[in-house]
């Protein structure tokens, strides 16, 4: 029965993703122009609101603008990072490298639109008094369909609450048993024992945890791949020629209409990029809703940046490491490849080190991930009772993830994230105008010398739209 279930969701997502690759590009491209390319032309400023974005919030029960992008790129640094740019170059060659950098700075308008989207529609919980907010809430609001939002929610909640979780836990055992031999059972009940405290403290002891080891893993491997590039310098202008040589080398990917107009490197490059940034799938949104701040695009720049983040620099630093190699065994791929690769760079310490930044990564993915989940569980629900369930049920699923082999729930995942993709792309692209309204405003306060402050008093048609104390 596994078997059949794994065939036939093997089957819609062969032609949903070939649909969903022009789908996201084209929706980038659509706001990329739409904004007047947002994503360079303030891509200054979203430095500076993300580093402003440090200090106390006004609201005692938001989070800070920065624990909010670092709660967003905790869920977006992860395994996709080290593992899904080694199998992108190993499937797809060097030309998946240029493909990915084309998807992220696309992506990242898609992003501030997102973004922008669930800042304007948040709301304000009942209970605790922390905001909500993401697709699941634009869609019920912004386009007045709640069964889609709730298909939405439960895509989401299925495909970043549960398998992901399963398959960073299932990654951190393979690298740790690799490096260290550890046992898979004791290795699952601790990671349990160090997931509990963080999830059941919600999202704002989340953000915490986030803010704090961030920073730290991504310095870490930042500074690795700095040193292997210094000390391969005049070997970094024949990569850059391997990956724009290789990138425009047709090879068809598949069959049918829009499977034989796209390479496998583009495949590889866009696919990968996409899951490791996320940009358009509507997951971000989720963390950048619960943010403290005066403008809604604020934090959708804060978050566009957070792309840039995670596929310009550390998807980059993964490429480089693994084509500046020369000596790594054939046949290895994802995470074995990268730490061949850096073993081969350094020596065999490197392979440890990468084990540990791994655990870093993997982990600050789950506790990201758990984030997102957590705002849709009560979007639809939001009992306590419904809460300790599901987070059981997430704790369940890590342990599960590092104790089993998930290859059928990896597929499983790549439908679910499809689903909700699909569902956020269209929602983003309805309510277009929104955004162009919100960056109309912001720009506007800027050029008059004004911090950007929105207020919905000044917007007549949207105060009619949005039942808001928020802003």
């Amino acid at each position: 029965m596994i078997e059949t279930i794994h065939h036939w969701v093997k089957e819609i997502n062969s032609p949903l993703w070939n649909g969903l690759i022009f789908l996201l590009l084209g929706t980038g491209i659509f706001f990329t122009l739409a904004t007047g390319f947002v994503q360079f032309r303030l891509f200054g400023r979203s430095v500076r609101e993300m580093l402003c974005g440090r200090k106390a919030v006004s609201d005692p029960h938001g989070i800070t603008p920065f624990q909010a992008f670092v709660t967003g790129l905790a869920s977006r640094v992860g395994v996709g990072n080290i593992a899904g740019v080694a199998i992108a170059i190993a499937n797809g060659g060097p030309g998946a490298v240029f493909w990915m950098w084309v998807t992220a700075l696309i992506g990242m308008s898609s992003a501030f639109a997102e973004s922008s989207l669930a800042q304007l529609f948040k709301i304000r919980d009942h209970d605790s008094g922390q905001f909500r907010g993401g697709p699941a809430y634009y869609i019920r609001t912004g386009l007045k369909q709640n069964w889609l939002a709730v298909l939405f929610s439960l895509s989401l909640i299925f495909c970043f609450g549960l398998v992901y979780n399963a398959v960073q836990a299932n990654t951190m055992v393979a690298a740790a048993k690799n490096s260290w031999g550890w046992n898979e059972q004791a290795f699952g009940v601790g990671l349990v024992i160090l997931t509990a405290p963080i999830i059941f403290g919600g999202i704002r002891r989340v953000s915490r945890v986030a803010e704090m080891l961030v920073p730290v893993m991504a310095v870490l491997y930042l500074a690795m791949a700095l040193y292997i590039v210094a000390t391969n310098l005049p070997q970094v202008p024949h990569v850059f020629g391997l990956i724009f040589d290789n990138a425009f080398s047709f090879n068809a990917a598949g069959g049918g209409i829009l499977g034989g107009l796209i390479s496998v490197a583009m495949e590889q490059g866009i696919k990968r990029g996409l899951y490791s940034n996320e940009a358009g799938q509507g997951s971000a949104p989720n963390a950048a809703a619960a943010a403290d701040v005066k403008h809604p695009v604020s934090q959708g720049m804060i978050q566009m940046l957070g792309v840039f983040v995670d596929t310009i620099i550390v998807c980059s630093c993964t490429a480089f490491i693994v084509l500046l190699s020369t000596d790594v065994p054939a046949g290895l791929k994802g995470a074995e490849l990268t730490q061949a690769a850096i073993a081969g760079h350094v020596g065999a310490w490197g392979a440890h080190f990468l084990t540990v930044v791994l655990f870093m990564f993997a982990y600050s993915t789950i506790i990201g991930n758990y984030a997102y989940a957590e705002s849709n569980v009560q979007f639809i629900n939001s009992h306590w009772l419904t809460m300790a369930v599901f987070r059981t049920a997430v704790l369940a699923m890590v342990y599960f993830g590092a104790v089993a082999n998930v290859p059928v729930v990896w597929d499983m995942a790549d439908l679910t994230m499809g689903t909700m993709a699909l569902i956020n792309l269209i929602a983003i692209l309805l309510l277009s105008p929104l955004v162009f309204l919100l960056l109309k405003d912001y720009t506007a306060k800027l050029r008059m010398g004004r911090d950007p402050e929105f207020k919905l008093s000044e917007h007549p048609s949207l105060k009619r739209r949005i039942k808001s104390d928020i802003w």
